[in-house]
């Protein structure tokens, strides 16, 4: 049982015909190091394993495959083992400048082919892909004049006739064209979020200024979407020069900004920012002006190489171990024709694309850019950075009262269910979004049942529904005559838009456009791949587990079952436990019997014969009625006594706290904008047309794949399980024997929704518009 969907087995192909026997694969790190990378080797390492090839380390890059000797190891299952929670790459990397030579390659290719790799898994920056694409396009004529000094026989020549690349990007910057996030930019992320939320205390004690520097030499990613997810007062980044007079527009809104009461100025610039006149900008000159035009107390700080270091974030290790295990399918599937690829993410697929598209449009960003194409940089760096900018610019649009458009239009905006991190993220742009928009925003105090009451202004939640408020709300609309509505939060959220879809036809104060953000740790929206919250509890999951490991590691032979929450939804006992290394998850919607709880627990006790001596078993908090977390605690102690021991716990709402992640302020941020323009366009609507199509006016905001989609509440109830409160069908259950295949179980893995190799596509107006 695969807990795979079930579309018979003519239209699956599963990659049990995909094998690896006789085929060895090299894999390097290479250029700056990038959390994650780490999770990349594991993955390509154990799923090389799982398919029966050899793999092999090759340690220091490309150094080391030119210098060969023990720098190209043959790894084995264990020797990545531990290695999913450290940042960096534990394989060395190193810049090589005898690779750039002919001379150089010819004895890389030597190495290589005395080991018998013609598979290699390249995973670095630009640099390092476009390296890997010339050593195969010049590996035939290596081979020949390797075959004429006698170094290696006619028949060697013949039997590596082809060496097959497949690219992963690991970059902090994101500065590839192609991959939506890169291996490295979450976490870079996160290290820069610490530091802003660490400022910004001391800022407001001292009412001063600060200026950030961030990396991204070339890549203003990192300023961007850290200056979105701390609301910056400026970002200064290379893709978009200020215009002429900046620094007295940037003067006048920092004022404007502490005129407002504001206690400190956040100003964030990437280290290759640059003026109009591809001048650069630097963190002195910016704190100069301040002083001088403003006379504020202004302190700059450079975050440096704090960016590329510390642990992996849950997002980089998902990511990473997926394309790691991508990246081995690809090879396998590689012909003699098929030229070098990158495997990426687009959205939240997995996609293959042709290395040298990638590295062409690339390096077209920064031709565009040094020739001063600025807004066609922009658009060539891809419709995930332009979104963000997109996004930046609608919010930091700070014109003084008079200037600003007036509807007359009123919308009320509430949070529902329990708490997610990120809802003030999404509160806050959806308001800055309304205000620019005109319109007169009400924030409603405790949910569905505040809004019965007339409450407003304050943000908490409550889990009432509105079903036995409906009168009242209904009247509460019309005294403050709300023409929009707002919701943001977790499965009661939904219920109660289909509860006042449903009661529209009593109440004519509830026909108006009624939209719902997705914000639950537990993930379990219809309609939805993500909601807001649940990355930032994948982290706490994740850190907790790291903790946990670190504590058995120390004791040896331990095993620890711990409680993840989620309602009956299992995505965070799932994702997690890929993220920390988990050896088994159990959960709702994959039914488990006493026959698989043995089989894990022998499998554990195989485990304890080898160098890796501790276990982690994730239980989501439902997943069955009788097989509680203290049974199987108790059934593991049992069956375990004199092998390992256990120790077991719980979770609990820790999941549900702390500071929301970079992903969750991002997500929060730019989905709660998009579901105001909607509310605004289809007021225009209503008001043009009247309220005859209403169907489409109560939609749910979600991440569907590769866009973020807006879909009728009604037309979701089919693919809803009310009783169990999720989704008849989750994507993440794909994920499920990844996670197994990296714990050493024989699993079916189905690969017919693996990328196909596809092409870069150029985005036309039209199709910006859409996303």
């Amino acid at each position: 049982h695969s807990g795979v969907d079930s579309k018979g087995p003519d239209t699956k192909k599963f990659f049990e015909n995909l094998s690896g026997a006789g085929k060895s694969i090299g894999v390097l790190t290479s250029g700056g190091d990038a959390q994650g990378m780490n999770a990349a080797v594991r993955a390509v390492v154990r799923m090389g394993i799982y398919v029966g090839a050899k793999v092999y380390f090759i340690h220091e890059g490309y150094q080391g495959m030119v210098d060969g000797g023990d720098n190209i190891k043959e790894a084995s299952w264990e020797s990545v083992s531990s290695m999913l929670q450290v940042g960096g790459t534990v394989i060395g990397s190193a810049r090589c400048k005898d690779f750039r030579t002919h001379e150089g390659r010819l004895r890389a290719a030597l190495n290589l082919v005395q080991r018998g790799i013609t598979n290699l898994c390249v995973i670095g920056g630009d640099g390092s892909l476009t390296g890997a694409n010339l050593f195969r396009e010049e590996w035939s004529g290596l081979l020949d004049e390797l075959v004429q000094s006698g170094q290696i026989s006619e028949e060697a020549a013949q039997t590596h006739s082809a060496l097959h690349i497949v690219g992963m990007v690991g970059s902090i910057d994101n500065d590839f064209c192609g991959t939506d996030m890169t291996i490295g930019t979450d976490s870079a992320l996160h290290r820069i979020i610490e530091v802003v939320d660490a400022i910004m205390t001391t800022a407001q004690s001292h009412q001063r200024t600060f200026v950030l520097e961030v990396m991204g030499r070339h890549c203003g990613y990192l300023a961007l979407v850290s200056a979105l997810a701390c609301g910056a007062d400026w970002v200064l980044i290379p893709e978009m020069p200020p215009k002429d007079g900046w620094e007295e527009q940037m003067c006048h809104k920092l004022s404007e900004n502490r005129a407002d009461k504001k206690r400190l100025n956040i100003i964030i610039v990437a280290e290759g920012a640059i003026d109009q006149n591809n001048k650069p900008i630097t963190t002195e000159l910016i704190k100069d002006l301040v002083v001088r035009c403003l006379g504020f107390d202004t302190r700059v700080t450079i975050l440096g190489h704090v960016q590329r270091g510390g642990t992996p974030s849950a997002f980089d290790r998902i990511l990473a171990s997926r394309m790691g295990v991508e990246a081995v399918l690809a090879l396998l599937e590689a012909s003699p024709g098929t030229p070098a690829c990158v495997v990426s993410l687009c959205g939240n697929q997995a996609v293959r694309l042709p290395l040298m598209e990638c590295v062409q449009m690339t390096q077209e960003v920064q031709k565009a850019m040094d020739e001063k194409r600025f807004e066609e940089a922009v658009k060539l760096r891809g419709r995930s950075f332009e979104n963000n900018l997109n996004t930046y610019k609608l919010l930091s649009h700070h014109k003084i009262d008079a200037e600003l458009p007036r509807s007359s239009f009123n919308v009320a905006v509430l949070n529902v269910g329990a708490p997610a991190a990120g809802m003030n993220a999404a509160v806050r742009s959806a308001v800055r979004v309304g205000i620019t928009e005109g319109h007169t925003l009400f924030a409603v105090n405790d949910g569905f049942e505040g809004f019965s009451k007339g409450q407003d202004f304050f943000w908490y939640s409550f889990r009432t529904l509105p079903a036995k408020h409906i009168d009242k709300i209904a009247e509460q609309m019309r005294i403050h005559n709300i023409n929009a509505l707002l919701v943001i939060g977790g499965f009661e959220a939904y219920l109660g838009l289909l509860e006042l879809q449903a009661a529209r036809s009593k109440h004519a104060e509830l026909c108006v456009p009624m939209v719902m953000v997705p914000a639950t740790v537990s993930n379990n929206i219809p309609g939805s791949d993500l909601s807001i919250g649940a990355d930032t509890a994948l982290n706490a999951i994740t850190d907790t587990c790291d903790r946990i490991k670190q504590s058995a590691s120390g004791t040896k032979r331990r095993v620890f079952i711990i409680e993840t929450m989620g309602g009956y939804c299992g995505y965070l006992a799932t994702v997690g436990g890929l993220a920390a290394g988990a050896d088994a998850a159990y959960i709702y919607e994959e039914p488990f019997d006493i026959r698989d709880l043995q089989s894990n627990v022998e499998h554990l006790t195989e485990k304890m014969k080898t160098s890796i001596q501790r276990g982690l078993v994730l239980r989501n908090e439902n997943c069955s009625e009788n097989y509680t977390t203290d049974f199987i605690y108790q059934l593991y102690s049992e069956e375990g006594k004199g092998v390992f021991d256990c120790r077991k716990n719980v979770l609990g709402h820790m999941q549900q706290g702390g500071a929301p992640s970079p992903f969750d302020r991002n997500f929060g941020t730019k989905i709660a904008a998009k579901a105001m323009q909607w509310i605004s366009k289809k007021l225009k609507e209503f008001y043009r047309k009247g309220k005859e199509k209403l169907d489409d006016s109560a939609c749910l905001l979600g991440m569907r794949r590769r866009a973020l989609v807006f879909q009728p509440v009604i037309q979701l109830k089919d693919e809803t399980d009310f009783v169990h409160r999720i989704p008849k069908e989750q994507w993440w259950l794909r994920l499920r024997p990844l996670m197994k295949i990296l714990a050493k179980y024989k699993t079916s893995y189905d690969v017919s929704d693996s990328g196909q190799l596809e092409h870069i596509v150029r985005l036309r107006a039209k199709d910006i518009s859409a996303i």
